[in-house]
């Protein structure tokens, strides 16, 4: 695979290392496909999918660091030295390594049993739950040796991070990391890296007495899960009896994350590798922990003051046209030709269609119309005719715009590029379609009116009235809605955004077009936010209406899906996606980057 290309500086620009990432995640995904036997399995947002369901995260050493990831600290993938502490981004073993741990996991380990058995507390079942990998990767077949590098090449990439970061400072953390290395050295059978050896010595001889004859026991127990899980329970048990005995001389592991001290970074690397069995949300930001208890069925309160309007109707006349000489002058600086782009989009769009027949021809189906030359020539052989094969762009593609309050500061910047881009799309024949979604007030306006004088019942799901956009529709030809696309650039249009419903409304409109080929693409520089609906219900509420409905628009097969992030990796709610950085790119790399995904 192909490292990401460098920007004139010599870093990978932050957009070529998330495509790089993805790239990477599509490979690691079709090896765990390969080699667990489990269809179904995908990465989204870096985390690994089964169907809808997320699946727990295993081990702390199955997490590489994405290039992607330390570009956004502020390290590049060019620098050859950081701080000790710095999250270095790890290379391609180390990420293959973590697809085969993963993979053998899923193969090897039956996980009802698993959960049966597992322990109460938080560090024995995490200790619990990670014996239970090694356990998994100690079964790797003799006929893949492969395998078995990448698995040994990840876990030595981890504990040298481990190491790097000084986790191994304080008390707990040597302990843990002991732990982990002297029993993945007795379950494996691999041997403890000799740079480590006289590190661990001291920690390892205060362990034997402790858990010598469990750790005895593990290997000669690893091909029965239920008798190798007696021996991790006796060991998880001691390890956490442990670290609660330290806890004087630390902060109790419960109240670490809250804290966030770099003198507690040692744990983090164990507490945030459990993951709960329940599918959570991983938003397109950060992830977030999923309250407990069954979400709530998506629901608005009130729809009476919802409206689908004409953008260019919300601008005054005399707006509106400045508003298009202002996008004019930004196209013509741009400099795109409309033609050569069309023809790249028609490259990727195009499908391959009979188109009539092509007479003449020395085999294919009898030409009955040339019979008669046979008669008049018996040596005539063009007596065939075959089918013309020629691509046509049989497809409708809408553009769904996140018209929310952030966006306002890209806005001459995006309606620059799709301008040029639904120019170039209407010569190449496709149909296309722009939206845009909003509110129609800030933090609720009527909607939260009426909620109130209802007596402000528990959990009235959405508490705004929406206001859906048209700048341009399929019936319009580009010539006859260039002023409307204007609109864009008016500053008061941007409020709050509720994307669940917006998606589902593009989709029902796309769905409607008769073509062979529908293609959504989603412009957005964040999660569905509306003030009022987020206090009023779950906190996850938009988040997980976008996330359900995204899933299952791509579930149906009918529309293409695709993700353009401003500023952001959307990749955690679509499958295809690309980030664009409006204010670093020029209009002609941010179309190339918008041809790229829709490729």
């Amino acid at each position: 695979m192909a490292e990401p290309a460098s920007s004139a500086h010599g870093a990978p620009s932050l957009q070529a290392l998330v495509r790089y990432q993805q790239q990477l995640d599509a490979l690691c995904a079709a090896t765990l496909r390969a080699l667990s036997g489990q269809p179904g399995l995908h990465y989204r947002g870096r985390k690994l999918w089964q169907g809808q369901a997320l699946l727990p995260s295993f081990a702390p050493h199955l997490h590489p660091k994405a290039a992607a990831d330390a570009a956004l600290a502020g390290i590049t993938v060019a620098q050859p030295a950081v701080a000790h502490d710095a999250p270095l981004p790890d290379d391609l073993a180390s990420f293959r390594g973590a697809a085969d741990g993963v993979a053998l996991r899923l193969r090897s380990s039956d996980r009802a049993l698993r959960q049966q058995l597992r322990p109460a507390l938080p560090m024995a079942r995490r200790v619990f739950d990670l014996l239970e990998q090694y356990r998994a990767e100690s079964l790797v077949p003799q006929t893949w040796p492969g395998v078995r590098a990448n698995m040994c090449h990840r876990f030595e990439a981890w504990s040298q991070a481990f190491v790097r970061a000084r986790l191994h400072e304080s008390a707990q953390g040597i302990l843990l990391l002991t732990v982990a290395h002297i029993c993945r050295s007795r379950v494996t059978g691999d041997a403890v890296p000799e740079a480590l050896q006289d590190l661990l010595e001291a920690t390892r001889f205060g362990l034997a007495p402790c858990i010598g004859h469990a750790l005895y026991a593990l290997r000669r127990s690893r091909h029965n899960q239920a008798d190798y899980a007696v021996h991790a329970l006796e060991i998880g048990a001691v390890v956490a009896a442990l670290v609660d005995n330290d806890a004087g001389n630390s902060k109790p592991a419960e109240r670490l994350r809250e804290e966030g001290g770099e003198e507690d970074a040692w744990l983090q690397i164990w507490v945030d590798f459990e993951t709960d069995s329940e599918p959570g949300f991983a938003s397109a930001l950060t992830p977030r922990d999923a309250p407990e208890g069954e979400p709530e069925r998506y629901r608005a309160f009130t729809t009476a003051y919802d409206r689908v309007v004409d953008a260019s109707q919300l601008v005054r006349v005399e707006q509106l046209a400045s508003l298009r000489t202002t996008l004019d002058a930004q196209v013509a600086q741009a400099g795109v030709s409309p033609g050569l782009l069309a023809r790249q989009l028609q490259a990727r769009l195009a499908l391959l269609q009979a188109d009539g027949w092509d007479s003449g021809q020395e085999a294919g189906r009898i030409d009955g119309s040339r019979l008669g030359q046979l008669i008049a020539s018996p040596k005539e052989r063009r007596l065939f005719r075959t089918e013309h094969i020629a691509p046509h762009t049989d497809c409708a593609l809408s553009v769904l715009v996140d018209c929310s309050g952030s966006m306002k500061a890209h806005a001459l910047a995006l309606a620059t590029a799709l301008d040029v881009l639904l120019r170039a799309l209407g010569r190449a024949g496709v149909s296309t379609e722009l939206l845009g979604y909003t509110t129609g007030a800030w933090n609720g306006g009527r909607a939260l009116r009426d909620w109130r004088r209802a007596g402000k019942p528990p959990a009235p799901g959405r508490l705004n009235e929406l206001c859906h956009m048209v700048f341009k529709d399929h019936a319009s030809p580009y010539r006859s809605a260039r002023r409307s696309l204007a609109a864009l650039l008016k500053p008061e249009l941007f409020r709050e955004c509720v994307d669940g419903e917006a998606l589902r409304w593009a989709s029902a409109r796309l769905l409607a077009q008769d073509v062979r080929r529908r293609i959504l693409l989603v412009v957005s520089d964040g999660s569905p936010m509306d003030g009022a609906t987020v206090l009023a219900n779950d906190p996850h509420y938009l988040d997980r209406d976008l996330q359900a409905t995204a899933a299952h628009i791509e579930a149906q097969g009918q529309i293409d899906l695709r993700g353009i992030g401003v500023g952001l990796d959307l990749s955690a709610l679509y499958q295809h996606s690309t980030v664009l950085d409006l204010a670093g790119q020029s209009t002609r790399q941010v179309l190339a980057q918008v041809v790229g995904v829709l490729g």
